[in-house]
């Protein structure tokens, strides 16, 4: 058998952290860095893992990496808060780890429950994810969202899905739209690139058609549409604030950003 640790990053995660530990009793240890909570996601933690460690926040990217350095083992299962493993997922990893693994890490599916239902076309499906690797041949690696694991060879594919309830409500997304599109915008203006008219009109309505024409988002009715048109209303945000930086006067608002992308 081939040990794996399951790692996790949390901040004031109480009402999904409970759900996500139970999808991940099947791992031979979890390894949680909390960066300040303020409600009961610490005493939650504490009840499914005595490997819960504090760390003052210092981005997605070096937390995750920081968990994952925390771990007893080599290979390492991660996930976030507002994610579940399906049983189906659950029960290719255990295989893998009985008969060994043949890559340096493994792509996953992702599929998001939005108002009612499992979004299975447009651009949240099937929004693969490499969440299971050997850390001694890769790392995570990214911006100030959208962080993902790098390895150097062609990953491995799992049939399994991982759950994510990334939007408990349209409500949820727009609180998030905030934080996430200033953060992009950061992100944007250090990569070189500049907004004007056409591209504050031409990237929103080119995400929506992408979205829901050809990637077929209108196949899940009512949600597929406002998924798609949060995505583009989300593009729009990013460009408009990555002009606004170019307005004479503007001073860039302090860093932020805390839980769970």
């Amino acid at each position: 058998m081939q040990p794996i640790s399951a790692t996790l990053i949390t901040h004031n995660e109480e009402r999904n952290i409970a759900e996500a530990l139970q999808s991940l009793s099947w791992a031979d240890e979890i390894v949680i860095v909390d960066s300040g909570s303020e409600d009961a996601t610490v005493d939650i933690c504490r009840q499914y893992t005595d490997r819960v460690i504090h760390r003052d926040w210092t981005g997605y990217v070096d937390q995750k990496n920081f968990a994952v350095e925390q771990a007893r083992h080599d290979w390492i299962f991660s996930l976030d808060a507002d994610e579940r493993v399906s049983a189906e997922l659950r029960g290719e990893l255990q295989e893998l780890a009985a008969q060994g693994f043949r890559s340096a890490g493994y792509s996953i599916p992702r599929v998001a429950y939005f108002m009612g239902r499992w979004i299975r076309h447009g651009d949240w499906y099937p929004d693969c994810q490499l969440r299971l690797f050997d850390r001694k041949r890769g790392r995570w690696e990214g911006g100030r969202v959208h962080e993902s694991v790098k390895i150097s060879e062609k990953p491995g594919v799992l049939n399994g899905e991982i759950y994510h309830f990334t939007y408990r409500t349209l409500s949820d997304y727009l609180a998030r739209l905030e934080t996430y599109s200033s953060l992009a915008a950061t992100d944007y203006a250090q990569q070189g690139r500049s907004a004007n008219l056409l591209k504050l009109l031409g990237h929103p309505l080119a995400a929506f058609v992408r979205a829901y024409f050809l990637k077929r988002g209108f196949l899940d009715g009512t949600p597929g549409f406002a998924v798609a048109a949060m995505g583009a209303v989300s593009v729009f945000f990013k460009y408009a604030k990555l002009y606004e930086r170019s307005v004479p006067g503007y001073t860039v608002p302090p860093a932020g950003g805390k839980g769970t992308v």
